[in-house]
């Protein structure tokens, strides 16, 4: 999301001398992407964001693949994945393909004892249970139930959960990750029919600065593989920072739905979009108000593109037999639409309270043996008329 935002102290021109009060120099940081194309910001450490003082060890952590290619309607129980004490070990890859991982996970905490970077992927976090602390050396974010979280590339955290009943879906996005570009003006700003604005973002607040050497383990996810290190300084030690790049999070229940007079189309639910996928919020609305309409989706190929959906809350009006937490992917190249009754049962209904995440990968996606765990038998036989 392109807006400018700063915190703490900063000098008043970049790249210049910005000393402490005993003289000694902050050390000065460009974080961005794309080389030096994309977003970035410019952030003031007071010790070297680069002293590593022993790399610990590395392993393998790469999604095990159980079907490379997928013709086949699949649904998963992801309320079944099994709660685990550490956030990175209860991370499940279910879906990938070259633009994105997807997946579940089930922490009961974030250990104190590392801090995590994933230098291959921006990730977005949906938070489907829980509540708690998202803490970056760009300062702190509350989170709670029904938030995306949006964490750049690179960037260090920390996920302090308030209690041990957590359950997340996750997305490691290859390309970064925006807002729709047809929300916004040329300057960035949204326009006046973007189903959210400005305001309902929510950006690192209460710059917490950690002057403090030691041993700092520091997990690295890179090219599948998983890198600690111990650094000398603490990750956090920023006294202030100003630019583009950094984490922020955003509400699902902030998301204004489009309607209209007949069905409007999956595109009007788009809350983000990187360059190999989009994500749509599906949030309680009201149908649509011509006097003939049918409020269920039409039947559709997906022919450039595969459909996963995220069933979060409510009665999903087009799905028989969903329950929260269930996932669904309906691969490109054949039709689906909704289940036997459906179409039937909508008509008449005036507004919907249902709550699900989909994703649209523009590539096929291949399912992982964590996904066969979790998965439902036949569903895809859930059409047949009887």
């Amino acid at each position: 999301m392109p807006r400018y935002h700063k915190l703490g102290i900063i000098p008043p021109k970049r790249h210049t001398v910005f000393r402490n009060e005993e003289g000694k120099l902050y050390q000065e940081e460009l974080f961005g992407t794309a080389g030096f194309a994309g977003m970035s910001s410019l952030i003031y450490h007071i010790n070297p964001p680069t002293i590593v003082t022993q790399p610990i060890r590395s392993y393998d952590v790469s999604p095990k693949i159980a079907v490379a290619k997928n013709m086949k309607a699949i649904s998963l129980k992801g309320f079944e994945l099994q709660p685990e004490e550490d956030y990175l070990k209860s991370r499940k890859t279910l879906f990938v393909n070259g633009s994105l991982h997807i997946g579940l996970a089930a922490p009961k905490g974030f250990s104190k004892d590392y801090f995590y970077k994933n230098a291959d992927a921006d990730e977005m976090l949906f938070i489907h249970k829980g509540s708690g602390k998202l803490k970056t050396m760009y300062g702190n974010i509350d989170f709670r139930y029904g938030d995306y979280l949006i964490i750049p590339r690179g960037t260090t955290y920390q996920l302090d959960f308030d209690s041990t009943d957590n359950r997340l879906l996750y997305v490691e996005a290859f390309d970064p990750i925006y807002t729709p570009k047809r929300y916004r003006n040329n300057f960035g700003q949204f326009l006046e029919h973007s189903p959210f604005c400005e305001r309902d973002f929510r950006l690192p607040e209460n710059l917490e600065t950690h002057d403090e050497k030691g041993e700092f383990n520091l997990k690295i996810k890179k090219q599948g593989i998983m890198w600690e290190y111990i650094y000398g300084t603490h990750p956090f030690d920023v006294v202030g920072w100003d630019g583009f790049n950094y984490p922020y999070a955003f509400s699902i229940f902030d998301f204004e739905p489009i309607t209209g007079r007949i069905h409007m189309p999956p595109p009007i639910h788009q809350t983000f979009e990187s360059a190999g996928f989009v994500v749509c919020s599906f949030v309680p609305r009201l149908y649509d108000y011509h006097p003939d309409s049918i409020p269920a989706p039409y039947h559709h190929s997906n022919v450039d593109s595969d459909e996963i959906l995220y069933y979060v809350d409510g009665d999903f009006m087009s799905r028989n037999n969903i329950d929260k937490g269930q996932i669904t992917l309906h691969p490109g190249g054949i039709p689906h639409g909704p289940h036997p009754g459906a179409i039937e049962r909508s008509i008449g209904q005036k507004s919907t309270e249902e709550l699900a995440v989909m994703i649209d990968p523009f590539a096929p996606v291949s399912l992982t043996e964590e996904a066969m765990n979790l998965q439902v038998e036949d569903y895809y036989k859930s059409w047949i008329i009887e």
